[in-house]
């Protein structure tokens, strides 16, 4: 028997994320789900079969540890249903393919994540799809942008290179007036921290990759949508045959339970690191809209609950050289593309490369950094020490 006091998100964050998912029809007494290894699924006769009148069909269409996982984050997305996909930008184009049909227009921020431009630019471009950038500070300014053809706007709060904040709610109430859905990556907040569904917006991404996964040792992503965007989710979703391997499954559900501290931990390192970057001289200006001079930090405060410890830096005139050798100084920060991990990473990165509707000019050189959860005042020595190394380049 249950109560409108029974759904999971009248608690807490940190409640839910380790609640979440928890149907006992599938674990028993256990505390987490099996690990069901399965591809044919028998049944007990034909009929059976040919009616489907089984809750399970065959593996790439749904087990138990598919099932937990994909519950708790639609519980904790507020969704009508929820799919995991064999990475984030797996995720991402499926959503754009459920959305999408030839003759279609695609308005995307111009800070998207560089392989779902690149998607956009081929795949759907391929299959009669156009995609138009447009800048992401464009806000309700985007119902000007809507014409007859534009079937989806996808938004990045905040873009995963050069953290601009994008007004959620006045896009999405733009779009909503046209009938156009809205496609939001929710990666770098993660549901914890943001609920675009809640916003209105139609399918929520996710790379679970990152900080759902937490470890560095899982691909993974995840699509919540909602009532009206769900049946063609669904549908794209199994037409694909898309499925994810149950020990992926179950690391993905592992690392969602101690998503709360972890990324409360790396939110604090975060603050702690960025604040300390913005009063160095080596830098020009920190990006990061939790604080409180970053020009999204307004729209950050109002909209989120909270920030990740991904953030970038416009160096003071740097060449990209310097960067490289600063970079490649460090002792505690890794060098690779993704994020969300226990460890520390920074980068070199080019976004003037990539960027079409709004250029991206810097009088230097940008260096994205991933807070894990080291120590900080290890971190900032760590920097402190290349900066030094680096200080004649």
């Amino acid at each position: 028997m249950s109560s409108s006091d029974d759904r999971p998100n009248r608690f807490s964050h940190s409640t839910n994320v380790v609640r979440a998912g928890r149907d006992k029809s599938l674990t028993g007494p256990f505390v987490n789900p099996p690990i069901v290894r399965a591809s044919t699924v028998l049944f007990p006769d034909t009929d059976t079969m040919l009616t489907r009148r089984q809750r399970y069909h065959y593996g790439r269409r749904g087990t138990p540890t598919s099932d937990a996982l994909d519950s708790a984050i639609s519980e904790l997305e507020g969704a009508a249903g929820a799919v995991s996909c064999p990475s984030g930008l797996n995720a991402a184009t499926t959503a754009l393919l459920s959305a999408t049909s030839a003759g279609d227009t695609v308005l995307m921020v111009d800070c998207v994540y560089g392989p779902v431009r690149h998607f956009a630019d081929t795949v759907l471009r391929r299959m009669g799809v156009e995609t138009v950038y447009v800048d992401p500070a464009v806000g309700a300014g985007i119902a000007e942008l809507i014409t007859d053809r534009v079937s989806v706007v996808y938004l990045e709060p905040p873009g995963s290179l050069t953290f601009e904040m994008q007004d959620v709610p006045a896009i999405v109430g733009a779009a909503r007036a046209a009938d156009v859905k809205t496609i939001v990556d929710n990666t770098w907040a993660t549901p914890l921290f943001f609920k675009p569904l809640e916003m209105g917006a139609d399918l929520s991404v996710q790379a679970g990759t990152k900080y759902i996964g937490g470890h560095s040792d899982v691909n993974l992503g995840f699509v919540a949508a909602n009532d009206k965007a769900w049946p063609a989710l669904k549908e794209t979703h199994g037409t694909l045959g898309l499925c994810v391997g149950p020990d992926d499954l179950y690391l993905g559900m592992r690392g969602l339970r101690t998503l709360a501290v972890r990324l409360e931990r790396q939110m604090e390192s975060g603050l702690t690191v960025a604040s300390w970057l913005n009063q160095r001289s080596e830098v020009a200006k920190v990006l990061y809209p939790a604080l409180p001079d970053d020009p999204g930090h307004a729209v950050w405060k109002r909209d989120m609950k909270g920030a990740c410890g991904l953030f970038s830096v416009v160096m003071n005139g740097w060449s990209p050289n310097r960067a490289k050798a600063f970079v490649d100084g460090l002792e505690l920060f890794g060098i690779g593309a993704s994020w969300g991990g226990f460890e520390s990473l920074a980068i070199v990165a080019y976004p003037n490369k990539v960027r079409t509707a709004v250029p991206w000019r810097t009088d230097g050189q940008l260096i994205r950094f991933h807070i894990g959860l080291e120590d900080p005042a290890d971190l900032m020595a760590d920097i402190d020490a290349s900066f030094a190394r680096t200080a004649d380049l």
